[in-house]
């Protein structure tokens, strides 16, 4: 999602490494589940996020796009969310004691939560959220452990791929749609859609292997995508 974000108000000042030692331990959370709730569309999943959901719980991504997860806008592309539901608007996979069911599996996001990432000159550090987890004494912990992510670094260079790429056709969709005159808006919500449905049938739609090679193949379509990108002189 793109947003400017001013790291005074909303972290400690700190750029952090996955090596860097930082105050992420909730110690199991003690049964809190504040931040599984409420939380609208903005858990995006990245294309690994959706794969690691559908193998593990032996289920087609059609059919998780019918219960755990549901499609919205994010700047411009339709993508793949957590769904929140009931009147307390929790996640999907909370069990009734509030417990998440998907926990050695989780998205990307709920992994490294309370961090996040400030991306820059094609790379990413991470920042530590001040105001998102009501828990105060949390303890320290290496952010790689933390992470619990194997093959971290590739991860990592995974993940700023994936943003890079993903911003560049946001960026263009969201101009393109607002710089285009009444008479081509029509043609700019056809490219836009176009552009949409590519990313969700490359990405996400179109099954991976099951052999654990889920990297090779992603920068297999991931370079396929540019020759898409660039035909549409993007």
């Amino acid at each position: 999602m793109l947003r400017e974000i001013n790291l005074d108000e909303i972290s400690d000042g700190k750029l952090y490494s996955s090596n860097d030692m930082a105050r992420t331990d909730c110690k199991g959370c003690d049964g809190c589940s504040a931040c599984c709730h409420g939380m609208g569309s903005s858990i995006i999943l990245d294309p690994l996020d959706v794969y690691r959901l559908s193998i593990n719980l032996s289920k087609p991504v059609n059919e998780l796009l019918a219960g755990p997860l549901e499609l919205n806008v994010a700047d411009g592309i339709i993508l793949p969310n957590l769904k929140m539901t009931g009147t307390k608007e929790a996640c999907f996979f909370l069990d009734a004691d509030g417990r998440c069911t998907v926990h050695a599996f989780r998205p990307g996001i709920c992994r490294m939560f309370p961090l996040g990432r400030f991306y820059e000159n094609h790379s990413f550090q991470y920042f530590l959220q001040v105001h998102e987890c009501p828990k105060t004494d949390r303890s320290k912990v290496k952010i790689k452990k933390w992470l619990d992510t194997p093959n971290l670094k590739t991860y990592e260079k995974y993940i700023a791929d994936w943003h890079f790429f993903l911003k560049g056709l946001q960026e263009y969709v969201m101009n393109l749609t607002s710089n285009s005159s009444s008479n081509s808006s029509s043609n700019s919500d056809s490219t836009a859609r176009t552009i949409s449905m590519h990313v969700l049938t490359q990405f996400y739609l179109t099954p991976y292997g099951e052999d654990g090679n889920f990297y090779e193949e992603f920068y297999e379509r991931l370079e396929k995508s540019q020759l898409f990108t660039q035909s549409l002189g993007i």
